[in-house]
């Protein structure tokens, strides 16, 4: 709170350029509240042990009556204390991140700039067919029995569609083995402080599907249930493996890596991109993310050598693409920065955003208390950081749309043959 107080103003420019509504004056008005209901209760606290001490000596009815009284007074305070910290630690929650200084102002994505491109888009002398169609004549897609089973946005992968999306799977492994990455196949079920600590909570709350209520006993006969939700991005329970934990100066960064499959409801998005592959329920995702000392010498470079490895796998599949610079309303609260790749998709007749790339210096760590201690022993918050390796449907619909030939066929990469056995992807006879 210190550190908000003295740096108010950029706070409250952070706030307005990411368009969050937030009363500062009042968040300060509560911590005054909260200092002085502590002050009041440590007081009580204290005159109550001198009468259990007085009281050893000598008994006396006017102790007595003084004690059950400040007995009242606490239990009266600490309610009180209670409402005011929980408000308090609400109204913390949605304090947002100071951008860049570099970061581009706007208002939505439309102010995004763009950085750099990198390939071509195909011109086509035919017209050319959307990924539904290329994938329901091949028969790689199945988007009417996904809907049967799963509702709007339900799908099958089928097919040698199946093979490369693992091979890309594989390819962001191998990828993050040759960075340095340490590998985990992490929690998909995910508890509340892993969505608080990074962030999803309380922004973007909505997009969250919760698996189990709260109060329900669990399989194991366990008792009273915490709420389970279940994971948008492997990022949440990567991060949440380090809550309360302090590093060695030495042992920073820290690099690790989740595999995992994605859940998101989309609220956001009503009537946006229902057909296809684009926007959907459920998806699988390889996960970078880093921790570095809380020096921007270190965690900005981090943060590029990231964007560099998903260009490289990118570039590898020969997928033309391009990096923008989100702008401070299209970054969300947490960010410091955030770079979004955005390939190239035919059927929309421009880029569609693959990867995001994200700088979130302290914010996150401040929230699950993730520190790492220096020489002199001073403890320091870390910076984390994140970006997609690889996230599967999207870059499928940018491979079928990309590589497909007047006959209907689709070309597989060369990155992909391995995986899927053959050349060319033909309809069946």
């Amino acid at each position: 709170m210190q550190w908000i107080k003295e740096n108010l103003e950029e706070y409250k420019r952070a706030a307005q350029l990411k368009g969050i509504t937030i009363d500062f004056n009042y968040i300060m008005e509560l911590d005054e509240q909260r200092k002085k209901l502590l002050q009041q209760t440590e007081e009580l606290r204290a005159r109550r042990n001198e009468i259990a001490q007085l009281m050893r000596v000598e008994v006396s009815e006017s102790l007595k009556s003084e004690g059950k009284v400040i007995k009242l007074k606490i239990a009266e305070l600490e309610e009180t204390l209670h409402i005011v910290q929980t408000e308090y630690d609400e109204l913390l929650l949605r304090v947002p991140n100071i951008p860049a200084p570099d970061a581009p102002v706007g208002a939505s994505d439309k102010d995004n700039v763009q950085i750099r491109t990198w390939g071509t888009p195909p011109q086509f002398d035919f017209e050319p067919k959307d990924h539904v169609e290329l994938g329901t004549a091949l028969d790689l897609l199945d988007f009417e029995t996904g809907v049967k089973v799963s509702g709007a946005r339900g799908y099958y992968l089928k097919n040698e569609l199946v093979l490369m999306h693992m091979g890309l799977v594989w390819l962001g492994i191998r990828a993050m083995i040759k960075h340095g990455f340490s590998l985990h196949i992490t929690p998909t079920l995910i508890r509340s402080f892993a969505l608080y600590g990074t962030g999803y909570f309380p922004f973007g709350r909505d997009n969250v599907y919760q698996a189990l209520e709260a109060g329900k006993t669990d399989a194991q006969g366990g008792g009273e249930q915490e709420p389970l939700y279940l994971a948008g991005t492997s990022e949440m329970s990567l991060l949440a493996m380090f809550q309360n934990k302090t590093f060695e100066e030495k042992d920073l960064p820290v690099k690790v890596s989740g595999i995992s499959p994605c859940y998101r409801s989309e609220v956001g998005s009503y009537g946006k991109d229902t057909k296809g592959l684009y926007r959907v329920h459920e998806f699988f995702k390889v996960e970078q993310v880093m921790i570095t000392r809380a020096d921007h010498a270190e965690s900005d470079p981090a943060f590029e050598r990231m964007l560099g490895i998903a260009e490289e796998l990118l570039q590898g599949l020969e997928l033309p693409y391009r990096v923008v610079y989100a702008c401070t309303a299209d970054m969300g609260a947490g960010k410091y920065k955030m770079y979004d790749i955005e390939t190239w998709m035919p059927s929309r007749k421009s880029y569609g955003e693959t990867h995001s790339n994200s700088h979130l210096t302290d914010w996150q760590a401040r929230r699950l208390n993730i520190k790492y201690k220096t020489a002199d022993g001073a403890a320091h918050f870390v910076h984390t950081l994140n970006n997609t390796v690889i996230a599967m449907p999207r870059v499928l619909i940018a491979l079928l749309e990309n590589n497909q030939q007047a006959d209907g066929s689709v070309l597989v990469p060369k990155l992909l043959q391995e995986f899927v056995g053959k050349e060319r992807l033909e309809p069946r006879s």
